[in-house]
């Protein structure tokens, strides 16, 4: 029996213990409590006995839970006297009835059943109809919220240019066209495989939105597919996708006798082609994970041969370099392979063919070479080995130790001290140069003595407008990156720096922002 029937005949001549059987079927054919129900009926009732005795009253409807019977009341307030008879009842009346009675109780006064009419029960039936939706919503809620990142199969429901419905059984999913893998079309009736990335709760009920791109969706693949995956002996640690054309995991092995590379792919392949074929023909690297960064970039750009990597921590970004035959297949098609080991690693990956490399080492030797030459007043030889020995900038001279300096080849404790001398005077020349620029400028001190930002960058950001630590305070993360293109600043560190700006001048917490983004602010933020 339908909720339309139901409301009709709850409201009419339907018996005590078959409106609780009715009940209990539709709570079972939409797959919500029985109460749920039974509290539906009960205010379905109750608003079509407001219509009937007056909307001037609180009424209540109760529903036996064991016998099904029907009892309407009138809520009263116990007062000592009557000023409003719709709403209150006098003590004395009210002791007769109940001896425990007291002012400002609520009497409830029973009520003749009542004999609903055609406009009451179209009332009633629509309070039940819109109490059960939203309970089985509530329901379907419930049920997903906590499924998000689980691998589910439905039946197009319908389907569109932007987006498809899954009947799921017990809800409906929506499958939008930037989460489906590109030339991939569903027709009604078909079976879809999908991985539910989001439920949200609307007013229009709970969204639940299915994806066939989403990394997770890989590796679940994976998971039903390689049973030790599932066991928990070898983990997925990063996946990396360019849907419907290539995928890069990464997998790790917490038994040594187990290789997690050859698990994956399965006896000739068996494993590894289930997920391409589910996945239309994307082709999968199956990486093995270390916890050694360039070990683990050097995997990650396999089949490309790598000759050198060189690391900076702090910017998490490595550069590659690798023989001349082997930079196409490095980069990839478009950046492909490039691009999917830098999402699956999580650094910047800088690549370079030997011939570029050597090529820039060069230059970079001849720059340093004039530099010292011009601002050390040095000759070319005393410049060169300098510059041969890794020294990129005065100030590295300036702050070496004599002793660093004498064991360079060619190099005395004289000359060496020497140098260190000039390489000081300049960096303190220099540094009072930028300090008078800083106070023509108008750079408020608090700036200055900031620390995490060098002279230079102060000055660079004075030329720019930016003269106090609130002004400091007030840029996003990008638009510090922005106005110091020199200063190799990561997004990142621009950031912290911005965040602790913030803090010093208390717009927030101490311990505010620790996990997240600067972004432009105002004052008390």
């Amino acid at each position: 029996m339908g909720i339309a029937t139901l409301a009709s005949e709850t409201t009419s001549t339907l018996g005590r213990a078959e409106l609780l059987r009715q009940a209990d079927a539709v709570a079972q054919e939409k797959g919500i409590a029985l109460e749920e129900v039974l509290r539906a009926m009960e205010l379905a009732i109750q608003t079509a006995a407001r219509r009937k005795y007056g909307h001037e009253h609180e009424i209540i409807a109760e529903i036996d839970r064991r016998t099904g019977e029907v009892r309407i009341y009138r809520v009263l307030e116990v007062v000592e006297e009557v000023t409003d008879p719709d709403k209150q009842i006098d003590l004395q009346l009210a002791r007769a009835r109940n001896p425990g009675a007291k002012p400002g109780d609520r009497y409830l006064d029973p009520l003749p059943p009542i004999d609903l009419g055609r406009i009451a029960a179209q009332s009633a039936k629509q309070v039940i109809v819109q109490r059960v939706r939203e309970a089985e919503r509530e329901r379907q809620y419930n049920e997903y919220k906590d499924r998000v990142g689980e691998i589910v199969v439905g039946e197009v429901k319908r389907a569109d240019k932007r987006s498809v419905l899954v009947d799921l059984g017990r809800a409906e999913a929506v499958l939008r066209r930037e989460d489906m893998i590109p030339r991939e079309n569903f027709h009604p009736k078909q079976r879809v495989r999908a991985y539910i990335a989001e439920v949200r709760k609307e007013t229009r009920g709970p969204q639940i939105f299915l994806s066939r791109t989403h990394p997770g969706f890989l590796a679940k693949l994976f998971e039903q597919e390689v049973p030790e995956i599932y066991d928990g002996v070898i983990e997925i640690k990063a996946v990396a996708r360019d849907p419907g054309s290539r995928a890069k995991i990464a997998v790790y092995s917490h038994d040594s006798n187990i290789d997690p590379v050859g698990a994956c792919v399965g006896m000739r392949g068996s494993r590894v082609q289930a997920v391409v074929q589910e996945l239309a023909g994307e082709k999968i690297d199956i990486i093995p994970w270390s916890s050694d960064p360039a070990t683990f970039v050097v995997n990650a750009l396999a089949p490309a041969e790598v000759a050198k990597v060189v690391l900076d921590p702090d910017a998490k970004r490595i550069e590659v370099i690798v023989p001349d035959e082997q930079l196409n297949i490095a980069i990839g098609r478009r950046g492909q392979n490039v691009r999917l080991a830098s999402q699956l690693t999580g650094w910047t990956i800088d690549i370079l063919s030997q011939s570029e490399e050597s090529e820039r080492r060069t230059r970079e030797f001849r720059e340093a070479t004039q530099m010292f030459m011009e601002h050390l007043n040095v000759d070319e030889m005393i410049a060169q080995l300098l510059a041969a020995e890794g020294f990129a900038s005065i100030e590295e001279v300036a702050y070496a130790d004599v002793e660093e300096l004498a064991t360079i080849q060619g190099f005395t404790d004289e000359l060496a001290q020497a140098v260190r001398e000039r390489a000081l005077e300049w960096v303190e020349a220099r540094d009072q140069q930028l300090r008078d620029e800083a106070e023509q400028l108008g750079v408020e001190q608090d700036l200055l003595d900031f620390e995490g930002l060098e002279l230079q960058a102060v000055v660079e950001l004075g030329r720019k407008g930016i003269r106090s630590l609130e002004d400091f305070a007030g840029l996003a993360a990008d638009e510090l990156k922005e106005m110091l293109p020199d200063s190799e600043l990561s997004e990142e560190e621009a950031g912290r720096l911005i965040l602790e700006a913030r803090r010093r001048l208390g717009w927030i917490e101490p311990d505010a922002g620790a996990e997240q983004p600067a972004s432009a602010a105002e004052p008390g933020a």
